[in-house]
């Protein structure tokens, strides 16, 4: 899907979407055992989309005993490598098929825009589940050195059961970033999406049981974090849990391993990323525009958002001047217009707490931006800082908020750089090759990026340092080792009676 659609297209496929609602347990939808429901609404304009399945702890354990039954049996587990292969490329393809339909659900229930939605969001995922695919095949075990009368087998097995939480903020994507690898590695999963945005993780589990996973391999529980993420990570017969999201609740998930059955967790959690910028970085053009990228792509809402400046005194004014011009054209508007690069906020709770960052600038000062639009839009802002003290210079806004901290040398924008609690991602330009690779190996992040914004790509692994992240990492082969357990079979080939074999 490379061509986008015009504002009324996309309102047209909009009005005629015929959108999930059930949990998807077993291979086919069902009700919550309760029978209760939550509604699901378009952030930009309040508009209740659907009333979905309010799953409990009754609905995980059907869905964990669904996803047991079929990896006990080997229907997927040990299934050939090419037949599990075919299924997902098969997935792919009817999700080619179907992209421009899920580009409009996934921005009606984020508040995403459809330009993010359509050329990243979308493309993206099917690229996700494709790699991984692909690797199915062509990741091979080991033979350990041995002495001449053993042989020493390394293999892989899948964990087993698998958990996966996801965020709001990128629901199609974390998506295929834990059910790539996860599905390739022959496990069962259970998904518990975010309540707020529920909508495509249901389609896809649909489209993957069309496509040929068999049933129980891919569920889908719908619900909150303590109706059916806790339960989800206290459940004793889930081999593993993958999380995304906020640091605070990905503590609780290792309290739930604790004091269940010590299953493996991998966190994905915040970030308070930094951007420096140095005196001597060529191109403040290009420059700026990955800046502002950095900051206001998807509203901020992103872990890895470059949302704090760290600019060289020397370079700041003919910078953020650049700066400035370029986050003007980042306009807000209804998403479903192409020509938006602004949406709405997940939510009206997280547009409360984003708006009350507004009214803690204190001693900074606003640059740009600062206002609410429709209680559920916030422009583009800059804030400049006094220093790394500042709330909006330590905390995690996750919108649309850049905060900039002049600074005098590079040593001195290291160390505010690396004075947080986070270390998910951080950016460096400058034209010193020496000092762009100095920089990269002190920044205490999982990912450096070097005269650019980004997250590297699908062969890079993504995870971070410090309180960003625990226990592995998603994207390339390295996210295959979380969803698999090593085994070591040790042969002995020695003859008990002495004499010569052959």
């Amino acid at each position: 899907m490379s061509d986008l659609l015009t504002r009324e297209e996309y309102e047209a496929i909009a009005a005629s979407l015929v959108l999930p609602c059930n949990a998807f347990i077993g291979g086919s939808f069902r009700p919550a055992a309760s029978g209760a429901t939550f509604a699901t609404v378009n952030p930009a304009t309040g508009v209740k989309l659907a009333e979905i399945a309010a799953c409990g702890a009754e609905d995980v354990d059907l869905a964990v005993a669904k996803a047991r039954e079929a990896f006990e049996d080997g229907r997927w587990s040990r299934l050939h490598p090419a037949e599990r292969k075919e299924a997902m490329l098969k997935l792919c393809r009817l999700m080619e098929r179907e992209a421009h339909e899920l580009a409009v659900m996934e921005s009606l229930d984020s508040g995403k825009t459809i330009y993010d939605c359509a050329t990243v969001d979308v493309p993206e995922t099917i690229h996700v589940l494709k790699w991984h695919a692909e690797l199915i095949d062509k990741i091979y075990d080991q033979v350990a050195p041995a002495s001449d009368d053993h042989i020493a087998m390394v293999l892989r097995e899948p964990v087993g059961v698998v958990g996966l939480v996801l965020p709001w903020n990128f629901p199609l994507l974390m998506l295929a970033w834990k059910i790539g690898p996860a599905l390739a590695a022959g496990c069962s999963v259970v998904v518990k999406p975010a309540a707020e945005t529920t909508l495509t993780a249901l389609r896809v589990a649909e489209l993957a049981h069309q496509a040929g996973i068999p049933a129980g391999v891919l569920n889908v529980v719908t619900g909150s974090g303590s109706a059916v993420g806790e339960p989800l990570g206290r459940h004793a017969d889930v081999d593993m849990v993958s999380f995304t999201g906020s640091t605070a609740t990905g503590r609780r998930f290792l309290h739930y391993s604790a004091d269940s059955n010590l299953k493996e967790v991998v966190l994905e959690l915040g970030g308070k990323n930094p951007c420096i910028v140095m005196d001597d970085a060529e191109h403040l053009d290009e420059v700026a525009r990955h800046v502002v990228n950095g900051a206001f792509w998807n509203m901020g809402e992103n872990c890895s958002a470059a949302s704090r400046l760290i600019v060289h005194r020397d370079i700041r004014d003919a910078l953020m001047e650049r700066i400035e011009a370029e986050a003007r054209q980042w306009n807000i508007g209804a998403p479903l217009d192409p020509s938006v690069r602004i949406g709405a906020l997940v939510s009206q709770a997280h547009f409360a707490k984003v708006a009350g960052y507004l009214e803690q600038v204190g001693e900074g000062r606003v640059l740009m931006g600062g206002r609410t639009v429709d209680g559920a839009f916030v422009e583009p802002t800059i804030v400049e800082v006094p220093d790394n003290a500042h709330p909006l210079a330590r905390e995690e806004i996750f919108g649309p908020v850049l905060t900039v901290i002049p600074v005098a040398s590079f040593e001195e924008a290291i160390a505010v750089a690396n004075d947080t609690e986070y270390g998910l991602a951080a950016s460096i330009f400058t034209a010193n090759a020496r000092r762009a690779i100095r920089g990269a190996r002190m920044l205490r992040a999982g990912t450096v990026t070097v005269n650019s914004f980004g997250e590297g790509d699908i062969s890079t692994p993504f995870g971070g340092y410090k309180q960003s992240g625990f226990g592995g990492r998603d994207n390339g082969i390295h996210a295959h080792d979380q969803y698999t357990q090593l085994k070591t079979i040790w042969l002995d080939l020695s003859d008990p009676s002495g004499s010569a074999i052959g």
